[in-house]
């Protein structure tokens, strides 16, 4: 990573308004006053708000393990392919010393997955005995976190032999009081439909996935303002989970059914205006650095260009409480050669990365 900790000036067009945008960066934030000595990055760019990967686990790899160092590394892989915000949703490793690391991606965590024994994958998380101890953990994961907490809201029961949930509405309940009185906000990791009504009831603030969404459950998301991040490339991925499922026939064809429909399901979503922000879910099945993969998916969903490049980052980092380009704001931009609503794969071949103030090369 090519660094430089300089007073810069940026300058161009805001690559989501076209409008003229000049900003110059002082100790890692925005300042819209000049300042004098500045180096200029850009004069003419397309400048783009730093994207955001609002599902990752940079403390995850398939096998577990995972250093600071080995996490250190994949954060980088992820701000040299223009991510400069992470939404951390679940990890067993503490990752807040990455927060010291310059020029690499700022953090917003969510401790630990919450589930329960044999219901999820092994040694990610906390499981829990009792289920009912699920409010009193979540408050735990809460002071852990940055803000967020992650439960498992389905997995597979092998009793059952199909996804199921892993909560009762009445813990869930309890859950998210907890979650809100701690001042953090809720999301669960569902792939199936069974345990969506009861979350969506109980007002978790996001979901991850959602392939088993109906029309009446969306319709209760809009209403509630519940995000959804749907992990389009990791969707790709059920066919082969699906593959290795031939000891669970009932779970094997759902999974099956749900890939099926996933196109269908995101796309009623985001037409009945469901709040959706890209996410790789990067650690385990999908590298990281793979950011604009995602882009290029919501797209092919069937947004327009403007609307998945501002889910993956203006609109993203406004959802997560984070600034864009206002004064003081963390100096997160990437300079662009051309207008990225027109062409998209010009997020691959960025002018330059500036994270956390510090330019990168892309």
């Amino acid at each position: 990573m090519a660094q430089t900790s300089e007073v810069l000036r940026v300058a161009g067009r805001d690559a989501l308004t076209g409008e003229h945008l000049e900003r110059w960066i002082v100790d890692g934030r925005f300042r819209l006053e000049p300042v004098a000595g500045a180096v200029t990055v850009a004069d003419d760019a397309w400048l783009l708000p730093g994207l955001v990967d609002a599902h990752n686990h940079v403390g995850i790899a398939p096998g577990l393990g995972v250093t600071i160092e080995q996490a250190r590394a994949f954060a980088r892989a992820d701000a040299a392919a223009g991510t400069t915000l992470i939404r951390e949703v679940g990890s067993p490793l503490d990752t807040h010393p990455l927060d010291d690391d310059p020029g690499g991606p700022r953090f917003i965590r969510s401790g630990k997955h919450i589930a329960r024994p044999k219901r999820y994958l092994r040694d990610y998380g906390v499981d829990l005995d009792d289920p009912d101890d699920l409010a009193a953990e979540v408050a735990v994961q809460a002071a852990a976190g940055d803000g967020w907490v992650k439960l498992v809201g389905d997995w597979i029961d092998r009793d059952v032999g199909d996804l199921a949930p892993l909560w009762t509405r009445t813990q869930l309940d309890a859950a998210v009081v907890a979650a809100h009185g701690a001042g953090a906000r809720i999301t669960a990791h569902v792939f199936g439909h069974d345990a969506l009504p009861d979350l969506i009831a109980a007002g978790v603030d996001c979901i991850e996935h959602g392939t088993g969404l109906t029309a009446d459950l969306i319709d209760e998301m809009v209403r509630r303002d519940i995000a959804l991040v749907p992990t389009m490339i990791q969707l790709e991925n059920f066919p082969e989970i699906a593959d290795g499922a031939d000891r669970f026939p009932d779970y094997q064809a759902n999974m099956r059914r749900l890939y099926a429909r996933s196109g269908e399901v995101m796309a009623a979503a985001r037409e009945a205006g469901v709040r959706i922000f890209a996410g790789t879910d990067a650690g385990g099945f999908i590298e990281h650095g793979r950011i604009v993969d995602e882009v290029d998916a919501l797209a092919a969903m069937g947004m327009s260009s403007t609307a998945a490049l501002d889910a993956a980052s203006a609109g993203a980092r406004r959802w997560l409480g984070v600034g864009v380009f206002d004064d003081g704001d963390r100096a997160d931009v990437l300079v662009l050669d051309a207008d990225p609503r027109v062409d998209l794969s010009t997020l691959r071949r960025p002018r330059e990365i500036i994270c956390g103030g510090i330019a990168i090369s892309g």
